[in-house]
Formats: structure tokens, C-alpha cells, sequence
């Protein structure tokens, strides 16, 4: 198994099982064939997300598409906790590091919003779609996380689901030192959850104090010192994990 572990990790739209074949893109044809120099019949691994990850051979080279031939299930396709990354747009290279970063920490879903100091009000969703890909890939995991389109901060509080708990990353105000909140009995009830964070201005008074009155939301502090908004984010992801994700079983 640690020979496998070794081999190229390719994410693929088409499913996947014994026996069935899939055409790779151009840009993964070329990562096998020119960067990795994979030869017909070195072993790649490929996971979509739905059937798990599976042990296959590269095939023939057809018009600059490679074809892999899929062999053995290697790993049975598993869910992961249901967390999201609630986040304003950040500046092109510390959004991209969150968002890989975030991918590398599980979370399911990854929505951009849109608040009163945000700076960034666009966000390129294909591009942002591929640094998740690569992410998962590199990390091990069985899925990408979704990449949505930017909402507004009134329209995601208005629609927010009640059965999914805030963790309002808060700067100012009223609010529980993170690793205490999340170890409150009520809190540990909680199956999905988001992780809300502003930017790099943090959230205006009225948006925090809008915030605040969500349905069990949940205002944390991330300790003593002032943090990035992309180390806020991450560094509460990593606290869900370890008290109510799946870091809890390693």
C-alpha cells in the first residue's frame, strides 16, 4: 500500500469501476506523460468524489488524451463532516491559500460573502474550483468541496439553515474563547456547521450584531493576537475538527 500512496492521484468526472476506462484531460495527459513520465501500464489512482478510490493503468495516448483503465477499488468512498467555510473574499493569493488550506481541513463547502468592508467583491469560481481539485488530490481525500458563487452577507443570514450551527469568528464584542464553546454539551449536538469569518477589516458592528442573532450562533475568539483573516479561518476550522470533526478518530 505505501508503493500505491506514492503513485500520481488524479480527480476524474467519470465513474469509476472495475473493468471501465476513462479519458484523462489534456491538462492531467500531460501531467503523466511529460511531468510524472508514466509509460502504458504504470499505475495512477482516481477518485470522483461518489465511488471511492481506484487503482488504474495508463492506456493509450489517443489525440493528446490519455486513457486510464480502471482495475481495483483501493479505498470505499466515505463522508466527511458536514462543515462549511462561510468567508469575504480575500486578495487573489491569501484566498487561493484558503482555499487550498481549507480543502486540506475537510470542509464541505466553501461560500463566499460578500460584506460591507470586503475589498474583493468578485470571485472566480472555475479558478477557485481547480485549487480545491489539486488540494484534494494532494491530501488524500475522497471528494472536492463545492466552490459557490459570492452571496450577500443579508441574503446567507436570511437563508441560513437552522439545523446548521454558526461559529461567528468574532473580533470585538461578547464572545467564548473557541476551544470552551465548542465543548459545551448543546454545541457537541451539532452535525453540520459552519465556520463564518469576515475580512480582512472584519465584520461592521451591525453585521457582527446581526450575526449574533442567528439562530445558536456561536461568537468565538481565536486567542490573544490579531490574525489574518485567512489564518482565522483556518485556524477555527482546525479547532471544529479536532473537538466535533474527524480528527477526533486519529
Amino acid at each position: 500500500m505505501k508503493d500505491v500512496l506514492k503513485t500520481p492521484r488524479l480527480h476524474v468526472q467519470d465513474a469509476l469501476g472495475a473493468g471501465g476506462h476513462v479519458a484523462l484531460s489534456p491538462e492531467q495527459s500531460h501531467y503523466i506523460l511529460h511531468v510524472m513520465r508514466l509509460k502504458t501500464g504504470d499505475v495512477v489512482r482516481l477518485f470522483n468524489g461518489r465511488d471511492g478510490e481506484w487503482r488504474a493503468a495508463v492506456g493509450a495516448n489517443k489525440k493528446r488524451a490519455v486513457e486510464a483503465m480502471v482495475n481495483e477499488r483501493l479505498k470505499p468512498q466515505e463522508s466527511e463532516p458536514n462543515l462549511w467555510l462561510c468567508c469575504a473574499p480575500l486578495k487573489r493569493a491569501h484566498f487561493d491559500f484558503m482555499i487550498m488550506k481549507a480543502t486540506e481541513l475537510g470542509v464541505a463547502r466553501i461560500q463566499p460573502v460578500l460584506t460591507a468592508r470586503a475589498q474583493i467583491r468578485e470571485v472566480n469560481v472555475g479558478r477557485c474550483l481547480s485549487i480545491a481539485i489539486e488540494a484534494a488530490e494532494q491530501s488524500e481525500r475522497l471528494n472536492v468541496p463545492e466552490i459557490k458563487a459570492p452571496l450577500t452577507l443579508d441574503f446567507l443570514i436570511k437563508n441560513w439553515p437552522r439545523e446548521r450551527l454558526p461559529i461567528v469568528c468574532a473580533e470585538f464584542g461578547e464572545a467564548t474563547p473557541i476551544a470552551q464553546a465548542l465543548q459545551q454539551p448543546d454545541i457537541k449536538a451539532f452535525s453540520q456547521a459552519a465556520v463564518v469569518t469576515g475580512p480582512e477589516g472584519g465584520f461592521a458592528p451591525e453585521e457582527l450584531e446581526r450575526l449574533r442573532q442567528m439562530p445558536h450562533a456561536l461568537p468565538v475568539r481565536l486567542g490573544p493576537r490579531i490574525l489574518r483573516a485567512d489564518t482565522a479561518a483556518l485556524a477555527a476550522l482546525a479547532c471544529w475538527q479536532a473537538h466535533g470533526g474527524d480528527w477526533r478518530d486519529f
